[in-house]
């Protein structure tokens, strides 16, 4: 059997942590996507305020293949 696949990038925002980030990425990702793959996460970033991590970004690399 022959895929081929398609890759886009998003990024993703949590309070919470970079897992969380992840998380929200992919279930994101997986209402716009059909054939959802996998993902890689390309870059992490935390966002300050006031020196303390306000937010956790991560940018990911998401891979769906394609319909016939």
């Amino acid at each position: 059997m022959e895929t081929v696949a398609r890759i886009t990038e998003i990024s993703a925002r949590s309070d919470t942590s970079f897992e969380d980030a992840i998380r929200i990425g992919i279930e994101r990702a997986t209402k716009s996507l059909r054939n959802v793959k996998g993902a890689w996460v390309k870059e992490q970033e935390v966002i300050l305020r006031d020196g303390q991590i306000a937010a956790f970004e991560v940018i990911m690399k998401v891979t769906f293949e394609l319909e016939e």
